[in-house]
């Protein structure tokens, strides 16, 4: 999965990072052409803030499916200390969307599913959108085990990316993908999991998810970098060196 732009990076910080609908459609062609499944995307509005829109969501997700049908599209739901679990739920009813990624502790703050918390997600995967579970520390299992629990979801082959460092400074590390996969066994939990890592130490984190089984989910929203620690021309490049960990 590419994550090409994220809720925070602008131009400033890359020019290649799509900050439109248009530039998100091209960078989707290029990295499908560099052997992406899927697109984890955010949009932005004029001056390149992220905002959960959902008529925006409707036209960019459009606009992917007619440009690259064969990839997976999820929106996000990402709070960015600004939105609301309420407002965040409005934007799933509203778009309804093939995937959306929803980080557990922002959607439930008080660390246990609410009625309306148990609604969403069975309304969501009852319309067959594919649900990714966020977590940040091997603790909110505790809260995804409890949601699957009250709202009788699946307990086997649910997405779930585990978040190994943080874009704040702290620091992704491999030794940190063992304690998700020891909680998800603890709640008898058999995930489809996926990482994501950040700047120049997510190398070698991916290739340890690689080697225990796991997927990845690459791009600018993550890391800038390339393996060797050189700038990354586009997020066509970090699928590209991604997609040969696994060769």
């Amino acid at each position: 999965m590419v994550a090409p732009n994220g809720a925070r990076r602008t131009k400033a910080d890359h020019p290649a990072i799509p900050v439109t609908i248009p530039e998100t459609v091209e960078t989707a062609k290029s990295c499908a052409a560099a052997g992406a499944d899927a697109m984890h995307l955010h949009v932005r509005n004029a001056e390149q803030r992220h905002v959960l829109d959902a008529g925006m969501y409707r036209e960019a997700l459009a606009e992917l499916g007619v440009a690259v049908p064969q990839m997976h599209f999820q929106i996000t739901t990402e709070a960015v200390g600004r939105y609301s679990p309420e407002e965040m739920r409005r934007l799933a009813y509203d778009v309804m969307p093939p995937g959306i990624s929803i980080g557990v502790l922002e959607m439930m703050p008080g660390r246990q599913p609410t009625p309306d918390d148990i609604r969403l997600y069975r309304t969501l995967h009852e319309a067959g959108t594919r649900i990714q579970h966020l977590v940040f520390f091997p603790e909110e299992i505790d809260i995804l085990a409890d949601l699957l629990a009250r709202a009788e979801l699946p307990r086997e082959n649910f997405w779930c990316l585990f978040v190994i460092g943080h874009y704040t400074g702290r620091i992704s590390h491999p030794d940190l993908i063992r304690p998700f996969r020891e909680r998800m066994v603890a709640h008898s939990l058999v995930p489809d999991w996926a990482i994501c890592a950040f700047a120049e130490e997510e190398h070698d984190s991916l290739v340890e998810a690689v080697a225990q089984g796991g997927k990845l989910r690459v791009g600018f929203e993550n890391s800038l970098f390339m393996p060797d620690g050189s700038i990354a021309p586009d997020n066509a490049a970090r699928v590209a060196a991604a997609n040969r960990l696994f060769d």
